[in-house]
């Protein structure tokens, strides 16, 4: 079985909310469930797989406490990792919806690490995302604010992809 970690940056405590939601769907005991903010990017090395997830703040900015551990992280080796991207953000924010989910992708893919949990990007209303990729998106994201309702089925889905991208 591949050790799963989950990292997260939350500014209210809605992504918080989210991590730990993803690691009950996952069975990931919640020592496994870390804010950013307290550990260093070393701790990655400790598991298979990543899960790292913002919210989106501003102008589509990542939560305050990723600028430094993304700053080490994006300097480590992680090949052989596996690594997928969620978090929340405001559709009627809709120039920059979830764009730190892309934010984190772009910049953890440049660490050797095979990104993973693409997510269907049908549902959502917005104009603009850095998460967005030819009508997917590069993890899934969450609208906490406006579709609340959404995001059980929306845990669960993603959720179950990566279980079948993870499978030995």
């Amino acid at each position: 079985m591949k050790t799963i970690g989950i990292f997260y940056g939350s500014e209210t405590g809605t992504t918080a909310d989210v991590a730990h939601r993803i690691a009950k769907e996952l069975g990931v005991a919640d020592a496994d469930v870390h804010d950013v903010a307290k550990v260093s990017p070393i701790t990655l090395g400790n598991y298979d797989v990543l899960l790292l997830g913002s919210s989106t703040w501003g102008a589509g900015d990542l939560a305050n406490d990723w600028y430094d551990f993304i700053a080490g992280a994006q300097s480590l080796d992680l090949a052989g990792k596996k690594i997928a991207v969620f978090g929340c953000g405001d559709e009627s924010m809709s120039e920059t919806f979830c764009d730190a989910v892309g934010e984190i992708y772009d910049t953890m893919k440049e660490t050797g690490a095979e990104m993973i949990g693409h997510f269907n990007g049908d549902g959502y209303d917005y104009s603009s995302s850095k998460a967005e990729r030819d009508g997917e998106f590069v993890g899934l994201v969450l609208d906490e604010v406006n579709h609340s309702e959404l995001s059980d089925a929306r845990i669960k889905a993603w959720t179950d992809k990566i279980k079948s991208e993870i499978a030995d």
